[in-house]
């Protein structure tokens, strides 16, 4: 089989890590993008993938990662896995202007996606989404407080940030999927990394004690969930424009997800939001 290009956010630890080093040990070219330079570096060193560094609560450096993926590309990229996100504690606003946690959960996966949305049709690629269980847990999107300034609280602002990445999902496959590009979002299991690091809310408890060794999954059984992901033929192991649980379509999901409008709505906010077409 030929091999695909596939780029990673979210893969200086944790499942995106651990995902890198399983496509790049069967030799797949992974493209990973990490916060942190020196842990980017590592996971590059350690696997043969190609590094960037990009901090999503800068919106113009989601724009220079773009630019420095397009320059690595021959003009297709097959995957584009959305990996980067996390809890975070009080409220803060981003330099550019959003909700943090709203903005580097949606915003910026929202953005990158959008610009490198012309390679990706090259390849008749596909956009892989992590979303998360908290989505029905504690989501409740409101499309005229985005970034919860009424409402706001970690578990909340996560929530609706890993709902959003569904609806995302959806409205990209109804847009794009009869020109050949195809999504999903997935749930990839409680996975013991350093998520929620940054913040007081209770989930720290359990992702920063020896309960974690109880309650979660390792991360390179959730890394196995991406890969999975990544790897799955559109139509065959997986459906566009749908959400995943443990590999099988979610039973159990936030009723949100379901609202064509909602989707609609949120497109075109976050299309304003970073100065980007409406497509």
């Amino acid at each position: 089989m030929a091999q695909k290009t596939i780029l990673i956010t979210g893969a200086s630890d944790g499942i995106g890590a651990a995902s890198a080093r399983s496509l790049a040990m069967k030799g797949e070219r992974v493209l990973i993008v990490g916060r942190n330079a020196e842990k980017t570096a590592a996971v590059a060193g350690a696997t043969g993938a190609e590094p960037f560094v990009a901090d999503f609560s800068r919106l113009d450096e989601v724009r220079a990662l773009a630019d420095q993926v397009k320059d690595r590309l021959d003009g297709s990229l097959d995957v584009l896995a959305n990996n980067a996100g996390g809890i975070f504690g009080d409220r803060l606003v981003t330099t550019d202007g959003f909700e943090y946690t709203f903005q580097v959960n949606h915003l910026a996966p929202f953005l990158l996606t959008q610009l490198l949305l012309d390679e990706l049709l090259a390849a008749t690629g596909s956009v892989v989404n992590t979303s998360s269980v908290a989505s029905r847990l504690f989501g409740d999107l409101d499309i005229d407080d985005l970034g919860n300034e009424r409402n706001y609280s970690p578990a909340k602002a996560y929530g609706d940030a890993k709902l959003e990445n569904i609806l995302f999902t959806r409205a990209l496959h109804a847009r794009f999927h009869d020109r050949g590009l195809s999504t999903m979002a997935f749930h990839p299991g409680n996975v013991a990394t350093n998520f929620a690091a940054d913040t007081t809310n209770p989930m720290r408890f359990i992702y920063h004690t020896p309960l974690r060794r109880l309650a979660l999954i390792s991360a390179d059984k959730g890394g196995a969930n991406l890969t999975w992901a990544i790897e799955g033929r559109p139509g065959t192991d997986w459906q566009s424009g749908e959400y995943y649980d443990q590999r099988k379509p979610a039973r159990r999901f936030n009723p949100q997800m379901l609202e064509t409008d909602l989707a609609d709505r949120l497109w075109d906010r976050s299309a304003e939001m970073v100065s980007v077409p409406t497509r």
